[in-house]
């Protein structure tokens, strides 16, 4: 990273929301030193922040903690989006527990990084931020995906049996009643019977709506 900036240079304008005075000054001292960027306010409270906001240039972005005195950072968010909706907003906090990181990507953060991430992570995550990218931790990535595949629906299966869960997705497939008594050797009058039965389950009463069915609740 250059330690020196062209003064023809547009600076990005940064702000930072950290009540850690030494990590606040250290962070300070860091994005000054990248090339392209400014962190020209650093708050120790989203309260402060919030003042400012209605007073001066806005920030593109804000690096903000989350364990503030007064307003908590996931507050902050929802304060500072309804103030300057295009500023990003980047969490840089200790905490990394699903509810937290959860909690403040519903609130409007466009990244979550950890304090101990490397100060060229931090930079990098900025820039990335800055172009509408989601910078984030390796280990919040993995939280992210873990509280995804938890949201996930579950499969439905309607009390199907093996039988009439294969005969569905042969028809699901594209094959008609013929086709399928044909590749399950059963007669098409079985075909019938067993679609009867599967509409019913489903609550359906056509082909159409069985698929639509499958495909939105994920039955198979």
């Amino acid at each position: 990273m250059s330690k020196t900036k062209n003064l023809n240079t547009i600076l990005r304008n940064i702000w930072l929301i950290e009540d850690n005075a030494h990590f606040r000054r250290t962070m300070q001292w860091l994005v000054n030193r990248a090339p392209g960027m400014q962190c020209t306010h650093a708050f120790e409270s989203c309260e402060d922040a919030l003042i400012k906001l209605g007073q001066e240039v806005l920030p593109e972005l804000i690096l903000l903690d989350i364990n503030l005195p007064g307003m908590n950072g996931i507050q902050g968010i929802e304060k500072i989006k309804l103030i300057s909706p295009e500023t990003h907003i980047v969490i840089l906090t200790v905490y990394d527990d699903n509810d937290k990181v959860f909690d403040a990507l519903c609130a409007g953060a466009s990244g979550y990084l950890l304090k101990d991430s490397a100060p060229e992570k931090i930079i990098d995550s900025i820039e990335e931020a800055l172009v509408g990218g989601a910078p984030m931790s390796i280990q919040i990535a993995h939280k992210v995906l873990e509280i995804f595949s938890h949201l996930k629906p579950k499969k439905s299966d309607y009390g199907l049996t093996s039988r009439e869960k294969e005969l569905l997705q042969l028809m699901t497939s594209g094959l008609s009643r013929q086709q399928i008594a044909d590749k399950l050797f059963i007669s098409f009058h079985t075909v019938t019977t067993h679609l009867k039965n599967i509409y019913s389950k489903l609550h359906v009463n056509s082909k159409s709506g069985a698929i639509s069915k499958v495909y939105k609740e994920n039955i198979l």
